[in-house]
């Protein structure tokens, strides 16, 4: 009988896609192996009523598919790594990563405008208090409304004049073919992205060598190194929805920069740090971030959030 592994995944578009291409790459490494979908509907596809920050968070996308995994319904999740909490799951592991795609976030402004093009008292929708908090730093004079959905439905929220603009990951609107409808790009030094913003991750059993041995030829060194790095910031800094969270890991030449923020969600206070070591010292350097944005105050943000 072929060998075979069942995929858990969101049913949204995004997610799909996401599913579908981490089986073409495994049918592709391994031929003659089955790679099925099982597509779940999560808890946090059905509250969309509430910002995310006080439902409990982005592990909401992953609840249902994590319970597959560990019922043997499922071999493995996919999933967008900035959703996966950085404390993991007993019993579950995240150690393959695609290669990342674009890590920034787009601006699709309904008139086609730019950040600073936007009238004052524009309605901008986003349900990411990270986003907020930056773009009121920016530009306090606009007016941050929640915006939950899949990309489409936010996408046709703002055609139908509830917001004069929105802010999406440009790697999910690049994957759906909708990245003509971008107006501005937001990418630093000015712009952070979340943590791991734009890499799938690939999520099965820790005890699971079987499924081990299919998905290692997978992972990506550059994007886990980078992962390891963002993800470990912020988990030092308790990092979460609830959190005006941002940090950016690049690696060049085997130079590791890391770039990262912490605010208040109004933007009246933003933290930032931004260090850079040899790649041998990634803990070190998470550690070095990490504590400096501490020292500057970013405990006390943190303890209210």
């Amino acid at each position: 009988m072929p060998a075979k592994l069942r995929i858990a995944t969101r049913k949204s578009a995004l997610a799909l896609w996401q599913a579908e291409h981490v089986a073409s790459l495994l049918r592709l490494q391994h031929p003659g192996l089955q790679v099925e979908l099982l597509p779940l509907v999560t808890e946090g596809d059905r509250i969309l009523d509430r910002p995310l920050a006080t439902i409990g968070g982005k592990g909401l996308f992953l609840k249902e598919l994590e319970r597959a995994l560990l019922n043997g319904e499922a071999d493995i999740a996919v999933h967008s790594m900035k959703d996966v909490p950085v404390e993991m799951t007993a019993g579950l592991v995240v150690d393959v990563v695609l290669e990342r795609a674009n890590p920034f976030d787009a601006l699709l402004g309904r008139e086609g405008q730019t950040l600073d093009e936007l009238p004052a008292g524009a309605r901008i929708g986003s349900s990411s208090l990270r986003r907020q908090c930056q773009l009121l730093a920016l530009r306090p004079d606009l007016r941050v409304l929640d915006l939950r959905g899949n990309v489409n439905t936010r996408i046709n929220k703002l055609q139908q004049g509830h917001y004069e603009a929105i802010i999406l990951a440009c790697a999910g609107l690049e994957r759906l073919g909708l990245d003509h409808l971008v107006t501005e790009t937001l990418s630093p030094p000015a712009w952070l992205p979340a943590s791991t913003q734009g890499t799938i991750g690939v999520q099965y059993k820790a005890d699971d060598e079987r499924t081990r041995d299919y998905l290692l030829p997978l992972n990506h060194a550059d994007t886990a190194t980078r992962t390891r790095a963002e993800r470990g910031v912020a988990r030092m800094l308790q990092g979460s929805c609830q959190v005006p969270l941002a940090v950016f890991a690049q690696l060049q030449a085997g130079q590791l920069t890391i770039d990262a923020l912490v605010g208040e969600p109004d933007g009246s206070r933003v933290l930032r740090c931004k260090k850079q070591s040899e790649v041998g010292e990634l803990e070190e350097l998470v550690s070095a971030v990490a504590g400096d944005l501490l020292r500057q105050g970013a405990g006390q943000i943190i303890s209210r959030a």
